[in-house]
């Protein structure tokens, strides 16, 4: 069991001690987050109370690059300032929509040239192994449009936003903060054989998503145990924090990630960090490693988790009780008890937390000498990188898998979201992937689909295939587990096929534009008045980014605005988009009489939801709504920063409130809502119209930028603004 303690802590020789009394001035600062942060705020002169940072790096894929170039593009950018990867993982083997992946490929690699970036093609690697491998430095930041943006066990801390967040960098502005809060996640012991980074990462999860403890905070991982943990173990436990709902994480270096860095190629990227002495923390997480066991997560979150152990001493009753939470059909899990055993369809081993060097040959050494089986079930094995694809073909991993039975895939980010290895109807798939949300693996309920994604170790899957898919763990196998990896990276595949631009922008080279690639919209600026109908109510606890744009095939018309948003909330609330669009087109004559300033009334959608935007970075779960006329969210609160993040930057107003806001088509005035966002009024009133009842929305938090943002209409308007004071 982990130890939670809400109370702060301080560093004190090499361990934490429970605060007693209050902070030096400085202590928060004596952090390696706190260094860190404080060494890239800008600052700006500003008197805010907030840090202005600007990143190292930037790095997005093929299914939010475009977006953010065609974004930044119209609010004037001319060359990227900064280093900015795009690489080619979440598209790159979908065949949805004709050439339209590939003509977003060729545009990639246009925007590389003319405005000096880096260009990764497909399938050379996922984007956080590129990341690690040829990016990350310790001390270091990088802000990426992927939530699992995280490259802390370098010492580098990474963050997952939006892609207006990635425009804001390009444009050479800021991401704005409140100084997060450090949790201190102390770790000691080992960890006993069979078990694994996804079993601990579970374990985490587990233990701190619900209660929202570690939510937009920063993760710090110190303590004897660091040094008990091969490099491997350490990235893909890092790359699961997002999942607890943090902010960013990073790790205490040592000669560990030393050696990670010499094998790279890169030893000058390496910094010896930990924490001051004094350090201080808001918050403690005592984890001991030796205490951990294999375990799995049950659909659909990751925090959904239990040790095997305990699943297999009593399935039934335990799947029964996740087909009432889940509301699944009777039978869909309980069905897969059969004499006693869980019997499962599929694994899959895949991307940046499971596709790892040393995942692969844990789980080459358990299937050793055995089968996967000639039944329903099947493995499939995506190292994350074409490097690390050499390094297994050398060392014999990659021949131990092929000759059991796994299939060996390409880098590819699809497992995870939809795009590849989706299971049969009712099936059951265990997966060391990042997520396991409800349809995200690919099925559709409006259509009678169902499948489920259990997460587990790349180790129990193996142990699973060697018993033809009956579910067992790997602390059950008796193997000889292999040196952790230690070999030179095999990088120069990266010298002779990545395009590296940084630097070299070549202006007058023209954008390759494939007939799905489309401007953005015009988007209005915020009237006086506000008048929304709400076309949604979302009454689920969560409503992930999944539920809000699905995954999967929409991936591939990601670069076509309008197309895309005709998917919103097609898995969850199927009408949306007609209730949505019919505000939108609606004539005036049809809503004026109802609000006594109609000239200067804006009508539009909104969406109710109990607690929306958890998951994804995508911004296109906000972009979708403001093509589809919407203007505002209302919640009880944001699953996630970037979630609400993302709707400032497309102007929708992100309220919350004490009060479920009645039924979909009810429609509520807010009145001088202008007014109170220039004033920096942090509560409004909307009155409904039906029976004059009225409700308190909440608007707190806006920073200056934030609420011009929103008065403008959108981040695009907002620079164009701006541009325009800048040059009076």
């Amino acid at each position: 069991m982990l130890k939670l303690t809400a109370a702060g802590a301080v560093w004190r020789g090499g361990r934490p001690e429970i605060a007693s009394e209050p902070p030096a001035e400085d202590a928060r600062s004596r952090t390696i987050a706190g260094r860190i942060l404080r060494a890239h705020s800008a600052g700006r002169g500003r008197s805010d109370g907030l840090m202005h940072l600007r990143f190292d790096s930037l790095i997005s894929h093929d299914i939010t690059y475009v977006g953010i170039v065609q974004t930044a593009r119209a609010s004037g950018m001319k060359r990227f300032p900064m280093p900015y990867a795009l690489t080619n993982c979440h598209n790159s083997l979908c065949a949805v929509g004709g050439t339209i992946n590939e003509d977003d490929h060729a545009f990639g690699l246009s925007a590389a040239v003319k405005y000096g970036g880096i260009y990764v093609p497909a399938n050379l690697a996922v984007i956080h192994q590129y990341a690690r491998e040829a990016m990350a430095r310790s001390g270091g930041m990088i802000l990426g449009s992927d939530s699992h943006t995280r490259y802390g066990a370098l010492g580098a801390m990474g963050v997952g936003e939006g892609g207006p967040e990635l425009v804001k960098q390009l444009l050479m502005n800021t991401y704005d903060i409140k100084d997060p809060e450090v949790v201190l996640v102390y770790l000691t012991g080992s960890p006993r054989p069979g078990v694994g980074p996804h079993d601990a990462a579970l374990q985490l999860c587990e233990a701190v998503y619900a209660g929202g403890f570690a939510k937009n905070k920063v993760l710090e991982f110190a303590g004897p145990g660091v040094k008990n943990l091969p490099i491997d173990f350490r990235l893909g436990l890092d790359v699961m924090t997002t999942e607890t709902a943090c902010l960013s994480s990073v790790w205490q270096t040592d000669e560990t990630v030393a050696d990670f860095f010499r094998r790279a190629g890169r030893p000058g990227d390496f910094k010896a960090l930990s924490p001051d002495e004094g350090a201080r923390y808001d918050a403690l997480i005592e984890m001991d490693l030796s205490e951990i066991e294999p375990m799995i997560a049950l659909p659909f979150h990751p925090s959904s988790a239990l040790p095997i152990r305990k699943l297999l001493e009593n399935p039934g009753d335990i799947f029964r009780e996740a087909e009432v939470r889940e509301k699944l059909p009777a039978g869909s899990l309980t069905g897969k008890v059969v004499n006693g055993r869980v019997l499962v369809d599929q694994g899959v081993i895949a991307g940046c937390a499971g596709g790892l060097y040393d995942n692969l040959s844990e789980a080459a050494a358990i299937l050793s000498g055995g089968s996967t089986g000639c039944g329903a079930f099947s493995l499939s094995c995506y190292p994350a990188s074409m490097p690390l694809n050499l390094q297994i073909v050398k060392s014999g991993v990659a021949e131990a898998l092929m000759e059991a039975g796994a299939v060996l895939k390409p880098a590819f980010c699809g497992p995870c979201f939809g795009a590849g290895d989706v299971p049969a109807n009712g099936g059951l798939s265990i997966r060391h992937t990042t997520r396991n949300f409800r349809n995200r693996e690919g099925s559709k309920p409006g259509e009678g689909q169902l499948s489920m994604v259990a997460l587990m170790d790349a180790r129990s899957i193996a142990a699973t295939a060697r018993n033809g898919g009956v579910l067992t763990p790997a602390n059950r196998i008796e193997y000889s587990a292999p040196a952790a990896g230690s070999a030179p990276m095999e990088l120069g595949v990266y010298q002779k096929r990545v395009y590296f631009g940084w630097g070299a922008a070549k202006p007058n080279e023209p954008l390759k534009f494939g007939p799905n690639i489309a401007d953005w919209p015009k988007f209005g600026p915020l009237k006086k008045h506000l008048l929304l109908r709400i076309a949604s109510v979302l009454t689920d606890p969560v409503t992930t980014t999944d539920e809000l744009i699905p995954s999967g095939e929409t991936s591939s018309y990601r670069s076509n605005p309008v197309r895309l948003s005709e998917y919103a909330l097609s898995r969850r609330d199927p009408g949306y988009v007609a209730r949505s669009k019919a505000v939108r087109d609606a004539a005036y004559d049809c809503w004026k009489d109802r609000v006594p300033h109609p000239a200067d009334t804006d009508y539009a959608s909104a969406i109710w939801a109990v607690r929306p935007g958890d998951g994804s970075a995508r911004e296109q779960a906000a972009s979708c709504q403001r093509v589809l006329g919407g203007r505002a969210n209302l919640c009880l609160e944001y699953a996630t920063k970037r979630y609400r993040s993302n709707l400032i930057n497309w102007g929708i107003l992100p309220f919350t409130t004490d009060a479920a806001l009645g039924e979909v088509g009810d429609l509520l005035l807010i009145e001088d809502i202008r007014q109170a966002i220039q004033g920096g009024v942090e509560q409004v009133t909307a009155r409904r119209l039906s029976d004059g009842r009225e409700y308190a929305l909440n608007l707190g938090g806006l920073d200056a930028d934030q609420r011009r943002i929103l008065l403008d209409g959108c981040l695009m308007n907002y620079y164009a603004s701006t541009a325009k004071e800048r040059e009076s």
